[in-house]
């Protein structure tokens, strides 16, 4: 297997990283770190409220990402607040999971809850304990 950072490694020789080294101990922590989260699902981070925000941010028309923000925002939902990039990522999972689906108007993409989509939501009203099974499987299912 070859190594991707060779070209790297190579140049910070040659420069004031020559004489920089880490010890085998430090070496292999990192490496555990980042295997560690490589294996974490990629929805980890969202908050079943904050899905739920976005299913009812888009429950009743199709909206673009900016305007699913800036409703959410405006709810109080800030976990996206300086990282805007995860709304989308959000929003592309649970499109290929099937629970939304979008479409192109005037160059921007709207997204709108799928039939899938609207049974969670609705799942998800309905009794507390429901609403927690329906969502933890909803992560689940769009963080393979």
């Amino acid at each position: 297997m070859s190594d991707p950072f060779h070209n790297l490694k190579h140049s910070m020789k040659k420069t004031v990283f020559k004489d920089f080294t880490f010890s085998d101990e430090r070496k292999e922590a990192v490496k555990e770190t980042i295997r560690e989260k490589q294996s974490q699902p990629h929805l980890q981070a969202w908050k079943e409220e904050t899905i739920l925000a976005v299913f009812e941010s888009i429950q009743h028309e199709a909206k673009h990402g900016y305007d699913i923000s800036t409703q959410l925002f405006k709810k109080g939902e800030l976990r996206f607040e300086h990282n805007e990039g995860q709304l989308y990522t959000l929003l592309h999972l649970l499109e290929n999971k099937g629970i939304l689906s979008s479409k192109w108007i005037a160059e921007k993409k709207h997204y709108s809850l799928t039939k899938k989509g609207k049974k969670y939501l609705v799942a998800s009203k309905q009794e507390h304990s429901k609403q927690r099974f329906f969502l933890k499987h909803l992560l689940e299912e769009a963080s393979l």
